[in-house]
């Protein structure tokens, strides 16, 4: 085995039972021995070279390529042993310097125009379709769901983020919402159907408009919920709130000031805004070189340091800030299991490829969350700092009257704030 590798991983792996076969049949065992063995397979000897010098990089090529291949668990087994390892015994410098130079050139990767933008998102969600409907809810919900409890399962979790977020915006009949970055529709569908909300929705994705489009048609709602395929920066206002999920990661970390500047521009006076994104609670970073190869193009999880810079410098007030931890990590297992049991339907629709690279994207994404440091954040934010109770009670209520209509099947009446 290449030393540099061999020395690397005695150093983080302390605990658990890993076993590393190299390209000519000799094994190598690093841990403890505790728990379950989790044994790869390298297949050629520059692999050895390249997970010691690029490890972030080169381990989801490696499996993707086949070139790594799993014989006792599956990647999320490794991923999971080595990055729970490393949150006590972290990578030497000498095997981070690629991640320093991408470091100091991030702001390029992430320079993110009109064009740009449409080209990122157009790679990752104007795929084959049917792909999505293999591991998400029936809603195609692609964000992080909220999970009142660890037993709740995708399906409610999900509707419970969508009334999460909308007692959040505080709504009442009538207004007109904005969401940015729609997706395929089903959170400006159900803000229309539970609150009586008049919502447009932008998105850059062909595919998802299609879709978010047809689905207001089905609902009756055509003349509630209008999508379209625009960039924010785009957008002509005023509107009584703005809710944004899971698209300000692609954004870049250039354009966040032009971002929320939009944001301040659109909302009216009295108006409420709630962001959801992916978040790191440590100081600022890259993008994990793999996903931003392969998955996410130009997208950057930012650090909140980076993000209240930006809104402090548009003139927003910030009126609360949630951090959800566990949640997206509990969503990501419950995609990873559900694609994984459709695996031969994915290799179908694409190849085997596309499926050990669809896994580790979600593998990779889950360990991110359970062991280096990713949250996701939802910030609240106004432009009068009046503009919401004094308490955040009305949350709680606006949640409880949501969750009582979708019983029902009626619509929900929250309750009217000062000056409404």
């Amino acid at each position: 085995m290449f030393k540099p590798l061999e020395v690397l991983l005695r150093r983080i792996v302390e605990h658990g039972d890993l076993s590393l076969i190299t390209y000519n049949g000799k094994t190598f065992r690093f841990g403890d021995g505790q728990g379950p063995q989790v044994t790869a397979r390298l297949m050629d000897r520059k692999l050895e070279r390249q997970l010691a010098l690029d490890p972030h990089l080169a381990v989801g090529e490696a499996y993707m390529d086949g070139r790594l291949i799993m014989e006792q668990g599956r990647i999320y087994d490794l991923l999971a042993l080595v990055l729970e390892n490393a949150m006590a015994h972290p990578l030497p410098r000498w095997a981070q310097s690629l991640d320093v130079a991408r470091f100091l050139t991030r702001r390029l990767a992430q320079f993110n125009p009109a064009s740009r933008s449409r080209r990122n998102v157009a790679h990752h969600y104007d795929i084959d379709g049917s792909i999505y409907d293999l591991f998400l809810d029936a809603d195609r919900q692609y964000s992080c769901a909220y999970f009142p409890d660890a037993k709740t399962p995708l399906e409610a979790a999900q509707r419970a983020k969508k009334r999460h977020l909308a007692a959040k915006l505080a709504l009442s009949e009538g207004q007109h919402v904005l969401d940015i970055g729609s997706g395929w529709g089903g959170l400006g569908i159900y803000l229309a159907e539970a609150a009586g909300c008049f919502v447009d929705g932008v998105t850059l994705s062909v595919e998802q408009l299609k879709i978010a489009e047809a689905r207001a048609r089905r609902a009756g709602l055509a003349n509630a919920v209008h999508f379209r395929l625009q960039d924010y920066r785009e957008v002509v206002g005023p509107y009584d709130r703005i809710v944004s999920v899971g698209m300000f990661e692609h954004v870049g970390v250039n354009h966040y000031g032009t971002y929320f500047r939009k944001v301040r521009e659109l909302l009216k006076d009295d108006g409420v805004a709630v962001i959801h994104f992916i978040g790191r609670s440590e100081p600022p970073a890259i993008t994990n070189p793999f996903i931003a190869k392969y998955i996410f193009p130009g997208g950057y999880i930012p650090a909140l340091s980076e993000v209240m810079t930006a809104i402090e410098r548009s003139g927003l007030v910030t009126t609360d800030v949630e951090v959800l931890r566990l949640h997206y990590a509990e969503t990501l297992r419950a995609w990873r299991e559900r694609f994984v049991a459709n695996w031969e339907e994915a290799a179908r629709i694409r190849d085997e490829r596309f499926c050990r690279m669809w896994e580790f994207y979600l593998a990779g994404s889950e360990t991110a969350f359970r062991y280096q440091n990713l949250v996701v954040f939802q910030i609240q934010l106004t432009r009068r700092i009046e503009a919401l109770p004094l308490t955040r009670d009305y949350i709680m209520h606006n949640e409880a009257a949501l969750a009582h209509a979708e019983q029902e099947g009626i619509r929900v009446q929250m309750p009217r704030l000062a000056g409404e």
